[in-house]
């Protein structure tokens, strides 16, 4: 078991320390996305989630639209 952990972590232990930082800030992003409800736009907390939407990589498809109404 060793074995498969060390063959997993290599990269990461090889990769400049940028790298990490990067892959680090884009997880943490993706899960306070994940974890939080799409807040108004209009608003600074809506806009400081857009920039951490952008962080996370959640563009396209993979954006949380908000709640929906039906009407």
């Amino acid at each position: 078991m060793d074995t498969l952990s060390s063959l997993i972590l290599q990269p990461f232990e090889q990769s400049p320390a940028w790298l990490n930082l990067v892959f680090a800030v884009v997880t943490a992003a993706s899960a306070v996305t994940a974890a939080t409800p799409t807040p108004s736009d209009d608003r600074l907390l809506g806009k400081l989630y857009r920039v951490i939407e952008i962080l996370a990589l959640n563009i396209g498809r993979a954006k949380d639209t908000g709640p929906r109404f039906k009407g």
